[in-house]
């Protein structure tokens, strides 16, 4: 039996009593939350309800060779108090936090999220943070209320499994993620052609911004760390954009004689990002990096948002 069977019962009844639905990714929204939310929204509509998307960050640029319509509305262009049940899937402290409490005791909220430290309250959370990614999470929902799950929704789940496991190269690949991930090939979803958008197929504008990106690096030999920085000049720059910087921090935990990488990218309203990853093996926890500067997530791959700039000096960047 299912750990979450209580709660995928309920989330379940409540979404048969619920006609209008809204579905919530997070900020900057990775394969994962799209993944979520779309295959959340293919199963929505096959019951015949209305299922809406909100994020505060447009739909990725890089995922429309694969999915070819713009399923998101922004926050401010929807009647939030009209949606029965409101389901956040996937990283719900970046975003959804800012209109959590914009609805009434009457509408139900559902988190499904697989990172750790979920303080946001709701009437269904589904939280599990050994499972890869949610859209792994959401394939046992679906075979838990013996739902069939369709070549669309198989395509949706497999490609936010890939985007969090780096290719099931990431140490939050498990037997169960490998036998998730056949089960929804066998239904139709296209392993090579999402590996090609996700990993394989690159612009120019992508591969001058990583160079740039690979020619500031730099090691800290006394802690181990590779750190890269990209400002909004190098983006503009290269042509590319926020998409483009997804992915660097894996390749930099690539390298060797490393425990661990940091990327810091500017973000448009003088946002940093920081996103660290690390290993197994390399026996370094970077959530508790990422908390020091009140971000979050697993020990080996997480985040964190501060205010400033990037300036470069001679002993390296400083944020200001």
């Amino acid at each position: 039996m299912n750990r979450f069977s209580q709660e995928f019962n309920t989330l379940n009844y409540v979404i048969k009593k619920s006609d209008d639905i809204l579905l919530f990714a997070h900020t900057r929204p990775d394969s994962d939350t799209v993944g979520s939310v779309l295959a959340l929204q293919e199963y929505l509509l096959s019951l015949g309800k209305k299922a809406d998307i909100a994020c505060f960050d447009p739909f990725p640029e890089y995922l429309k060779s694969l999915v070819h319509e713009n399923y998101f509305e922004f926050p401010a262009h929807l009647d939030l108090k009209k949606y029965k049940l409101i389901i956040a899937c996937d990283a719900v402290e970046r975003g959804f936090e800012k209109v959590r409490n914009e609805f009434s005791e009457n509408q139900v909220i559902a988190i499904i999220d697989h990172h750790p430290y979920i303080s946001m309250p709701a009437d269904i959370k589904i939280s599990e943070t050994t499972a890869s990614s949610v859209s792994e999470m959401l394939y046992d929902f679906f075979t838990h209320i013996d739902f069939p799950i369709s070549k669309k929704m198989a395509t949706f789940m497999l490609l936010g499994i890939l985007y969090d496991t780096n290719m099931f190269q990431n140490s939050n690949t498990s037997p169960k993620t490998l036998s998730v991930a056949s089960e929804l090939m066998k239904k139709g979803a296209p392993l090579t052609k999402i590996v090609e958008t996700l990993f394989t197929n690159k612009k120019i504008c992508t591969l001058k911004l990583w160079g740039k990106a690979f020619e500031k690096a730099r090691i800290n030999h006394h802690n181990g760390m590779i750190v890269a920085a990209i400002t909004l000049k190098d983006i503009e720059d290269c042509e590319a954009n926020m998409d483009d910087v997804s992915q660097l921090s894996e390749i930099l935990n690539t390298v060797p004689g490393t425990k661990f990488s940091l990327v810091l990218s500017e973000r448009e309203g003088g946002i940093v990002k920081g996103s660290l990853r690390s290993e197994e093996y390399k026996k370094v926890d970077v959530a508790k990096i990422a908390a020091k500067f009140g971000g979050g997530g697993h020990k080996l791959a997480s985040g964190f948002e501060i205010k400033g700039k990037i300036v470069e000096t001679k002993e390296g960047w400083r944020i200001i």
